[in-house]
């Protein structure tokens, strides 16, 4: 199995490679439009073999940037981008879009088969007042010549002076839409994909139901290959094992949505952490229950 190799663009982005292939490249001082919500994300993110599976900017939902922590409801301000649903006029343009904004790089490097990286952030409203500070951790593992794996560990505290609550369009009366948190984005050939669950397979019918982790099957144009990303939520996460907000028949997207259906309210000066693991391989439906397993391991490593 190769060596994993990062190269850091100080200032800007980390990428990671298996020696051959660039896995995956985060940019975590993006120049985005202010209406897009600013955040950090992973993009492009491939498999082993170099097939694409992320997409950026697509312009049905341009402020989707490949893999993203994004959260449409922090109290009333909106850190996922666009129009905020608001109940009772469907969604509206508001001027409530803030930004994610790096402060500082607190670890990076590669060591003992996994390469890593840790920086520090605070989410600033448009009004320019700091409401959380985050510290943010993320690595990458190879797990075998077909799959690779990724962690993202999240402590947020909240620093607005007041207690906030997180929540989604469906807290505030969108049924069946509570999207936010981490969120990926799929190429558009996976359109039509197949979601897996631990109970099955399916596609936009799974959205809103909860499980442990759940993974996306879909199909790459020009060579007809299949690729699958999974997500396995941490069993210390709030509201686990979540809702998902998953979809196939418009586009591809796969999302442990922590906030589906109820708020999670923080208060003033208190931390809330969510970790996950994925995992990025060339393979299908078969693959997803082993790969899941795979991701537990890595999830259980990174607690030691």
């Amino acid at each position: 199995m190769s060596a994993l190799a990062l190269r850091h663009d100080v200032g800007t982005a980390v990428a990671v490679s298996d020696g051959v292939v660039e896995l995956a490249r985060y940019t975590y001082a993006p120049e985005t439009p202010r209406l897009e919500s600013p955040k950090p994300f992973l993009h492009p993110v491939r498999t082993r073999a170099g097939r694409v599976v992320s997409l950026f900017r697509p312009h049905d939902h341009v402020w989707h940037k490949g893999i993203a922590w994004s959260l449409p409801n922090v109290g009333d301000e909106n850190f996922w981008g666009g129009p905020t649903y608001v109940r009772g006029r469907a969604y509206v343009q508001l001027d409530n879009n803030g930004a994610q904004r790096h402060r500082r790089v607190v670890d990076v490097g590669v060591e003992g088969g996994t390469a890593r990286f840790a920086h520090e952030l605070d989410w600033i409203t448009r009004s320019g007042r700091t409401v959380v500070t985050e510290h943010r951790a993320l690595t990458v593992t190879l797990l075998s010549d077909a799959a690779w794996a990724l962690t993202f560990d999240t402590a947020m505290t909240n620093t607005s002076g007041r207690e906030v609550a997180f929540g989604s369009p469906t807290t505030r009366g969108r049924e069946n839409a509570g999207y936010g948190g981490l969120f990926w984005r799929g190429p558009r050939s996976f359109t039509g994909g197949v979601v897996v669950t631990p109970d099955g397979t399916g596609g936009d019918d799974v959205r809103g139901t909860r499980a442990e982790w759940m993974a996306f099957a879909g199909r790459h144009d020009g060579d007809d290959a299949e690729s699958l990303v999974l997500v396995v939520d941490h069993r210390a996460n709030p509201h686990h094992p979540p809702q998902w907000f998953t979809r196939s028949e418009q586009f591809a997207c796969l999302n442990p949505a922590p906030f589906f259906s109820e708020e999670l309210v923080v208060a003033d000066g208190d931390t809330v952490r969510f970790r996950y693991g994925a995992a990025v391989a060339d393979g299908g439906v078969a693959d997803a229950a082993p790969l899941a397993d795979a991701v537990r391991d890595v999830l259980r490593r990174g607690e030691g």
